[in-house]
């Protein structure tokens, strides 16, 4: 049986509403394999936030936490720099936040991040162009399906894309969710059954294997 993968999730190191350790107990109750934290960082949080999160990811017996970072609203001529930098303090998984509809992401952070083979996922990419589809796919990029509301407006658009997908909660809460939610967010954004099925099962379990 298919347990669930979250990539994608917020606590009290950024904007998020719990702690680390009761988000990594929510995870366990609702049956998750793996969860990433990967709060908000710029460079002026970088390292204490992958320090907190390292000591979380140790702390767990319960299930797999793998130690993030969303590199967020940074000016996409810096990006790189500060994905090299959280790799170096020792992030496994890199999410870019990507220009959503929801905020006034700078135009240009896709591209920023589509060119770089050590970003995870872009994350809520809004209405991506072709090109940086092409490059996503290239780079080995995944892009996210958004359970969130305001980020997941360019579902649709992205579903259509042919990239490599992933299904995330974009987590600050108690909003994740279960194999079969997800399935139902694929599904809702155009994706067919199996196509949906890969993205939330097939793939999530590739990139988990790629960065632990």
């Amino acid at each position: 049986m298919n347990r669930r993968i979250e990539f994608h999730t917020h606590t009290l190191l950024s904007d998020g509403a719990l702690l680390p350790s009761e988000l990594i107990r929510r995870a366990v109750v609702t049956d998750h394999e793996a969860i990433a934290i990967t709060d908000h960082v710029d460079f002026s949080n970088i390292e204490s936030v992958i320090r907190s999160a390292k000591r979380a990811a140790e702390s767990s017996t319960e299930l797999e936490v793998l130690v993030g970072a969303e590199v967020t609203h940074v000016p996409p001529e810096k990006i790189s720099k500060l994905v090299y930098k959280a790799k170096a303090l020792g992030a496994q998984i890199v999410v870019v936040h990507g220009e959503t509809l929801a905020e006034p992401v700078a135009p240009g952070t896709n591209h920023a991040a589509v060119t770089l083979e050590e970003v995870n996922i872009l994350a809520h990419p809004g209405l991506i162009n072709d090109e940086d589809i092409r490059l996503a796919h290239q780079n080995n990029v995944y892009l996210e399906l958004s359970a969130r509301s305001g980020h997941c407006l360019a579902n649709g658009h992205v579903a259509q894309s042919g990239a490599d997908l992933l299904v995330n909660t974009d987590c600050h809460s108690t909003e994740l969710i279960s194999v079969d939610e997800a399935q139902r967010i694929a599904e809702g954004a155009g994706l067919g059954k199996e196509v949906a099925k890969r993205a939330i099962t097939q793939n999530a379990k590739t990139l988990l294997t790629e960065i632990t």
